[in-house]
């Protein structure tokens, strides 16, 4: 079977960590035709937007994506493609584990969270306006009962497909009364269907602090838009960092997946940082494709660098390039 495939390679050191990730997945065996388009930087210089439709469209057609780090400007420019895109295709869940490897030095060693951010509103739903002396500023947080309905109801689906115990709902409810409130109430409600998942909830600020101190007492995570992005930043964290932060976003027929971390536009061309997220999240890739099999090749593959440590790149304690650590995942899996 052949996969045709989306591939926007990104900005900055998009397109080596993207590189990477379409080796290892070539070293699977599994047929792909990957498809390239651009968004960001690039796509602003060839087509004067930086998400054309030529973009979108081909997504659509083919109904899946990997996608490379994107720069967003900040403060001025223009808008969030990651948002534009999640928006523009109904991307409504955002999936970003964030799981421990033996090798890779972090404060904990044996975290396995989820978190399921809420893709579409909240504040960065750009219900925005500013008045022209600059002096006022305000933003929507626009929260719906059907948005919030079908982020729930993602979570408990995974937990229960995963063999995953409990989900935790994280709001701002006792402050946020209306649209923190409203996710809240969803959230109970959503839950009842799911007796065999437990379920709880925590206020945000608290559950910041409930993570760093003891990360083993939460499962899958669900969250609104900006607090889902705030709180898997801070999981990445307590696993080893961005480098190996993968994320999916997947809508009713649409994914597209795409590693955490930002575009360190520094970098670009060097050939020097972490592929990992990238390729995790080609392993994100091949399971919604229905390739389990190879996906746990990959993930096996990596756990093995990284336990060896003898083949990373700098920010994991070797001296390995981009493209040589992608290499020696390729090893592993040849080894397997």
């Amino acid at each position: 079977m052949s996969y045709t495939i989306s591939l926007i390679p990104g900005d900055g050191i998009g397109p080596e960590v993207v590189d990477a990730a379409v080796h290892v997945l070539e070293a699977t065996g599994i047929k792909f035709n990957f498809e390239e388009i651009l968004a960001g930087e690039e796509a602003l210089k060839a087509f004067g937007t930086p998400l054309p439709e030529e973009t979108l469209d081909s997504i659509r057609t083919n109904k899946v994506a990997l996608k490379g780090p994107v720069t967003t400007p900040i403060g001025t420019g223009f808008r969030s493609i990651n948002v534009g895109l999640r928006q523009a295709l109904d991307l409504y869940t955002n999936l970003r584990p964030a799981k421990s490897f033996e090798g890779v030095p972090s404060r904990y060693s044996d975290v396995d969270l989820i978190v399921v951010r809420e893709n579409t509103e909240g504040l960065y739903s750009g219900i925005e306006k500013i008045d022209e002396n600059r002096t006022r500023a305000e933003s929507v947080n626009l929260i719906t009962r059907t948005a919030s309905e079908r982020i729930v109801r993602f979570a408990f689906e995974y937990a229960t497909r995963e063999g995953r115990k409990l989900v935790t709902a994280v709001h701002k409810a006792n402050i946020l009364k209306a649209t923190g409130g409203l996710f809240l109430e969803v959230a109970n409600e959503v839950s009842k269907n799911y007796p065999n998942i437990k379920f709880n909830d925590r206020i945000v600020d608290n559950m910041a602090m409930q993570l760093v101190k003891d990360p083993g007492q939460f499962d899958v995570i669900v969250a609104t838009n900006l607090f889902g992005d705030i709180l898997s930043d801070l999981c990445a964290g307590l696993v080893g960092g961005l480098g190996l932060a993968p994320g999916a976003n997947i809508g009713a027929e649409i994914a597209v997946f795409e590693p955490v971390h930002g575009s360190a536009p520094k970098y670009a061309g060097k050939n020097k940082l972490n592929p990992t997220a990238t390729i995790l999240s080609s392993t994100l890739m091949l399971k919604h494709l229905g390739e389990a099999r190879a996906a746990d090749r990959v993930l096996k593959a990596i756990e093995g660098v990284l336990r060896e440590g003898t083949h990373t790149t700098y920010d994991l304690g070797g001296s390995a390039s981009t493209s040589e650590m992608a290499d020696a995942i390729i090893s592993k899996m040849d080894d397997d």
